[in-house]
């Protein structure tokens, strides 16, 4: 059974929107865990794109997508969102949301509890 489960991907056109969710299993309390959501084009390494804390008084963008991406969390239906604004061809990737205890961290290999990952393509 995995413990992070992401959703909501799919193909969209330039300048689109897409809402992702992921899931946390409940048999575990979301609010003991930083969140964040990473991407990885092929060929590419995977990237941050936004991270957010237990209880949400703390969020965090990369300049790549401050102002076009937004993160929230609802613990009460144990899910954290990502809603895409302002979509362009290169936000096209898998979308994977991973969890951790410490802190907020842009760096992927600090996390090891990770999704399925969906996929956004952006694309006329």
């Amino acid at each position: 059974q995995l413990q992070l489960v992401e959703s909501g991907g799919g193909l969209v056109q330039p300048g689109g929107s897409l809402r992702l969710s992921c899931a946390l299993d409940s048999t575990t309390a979301l609010n003991d865990y930083y969140i964040a959501w990473f991407r990885q084009a092929p060929g590419k390494e995977r990237e941050g794109v936004s991270c957010i804390s237990p209880i949400g008084e703390f969020v965090n963008y990369p300049d790549s997508t401050k102002g076009r991406f937004a993160i929230s969390r609802d613990n009460a239906k144990n899910t954290v969102y990502l809603q895409m604004n302002s979509l362009q061809p290169e936000d096209t990737a898998i979308y994977y949301c991973a969890r951790r205890k410490n802190y907020c961290s842009g760096r992927h290999y600090e996390y090891s509890i990770w999704g399925q990952g969906t996929q956004v393509i952006v694309s006329s």
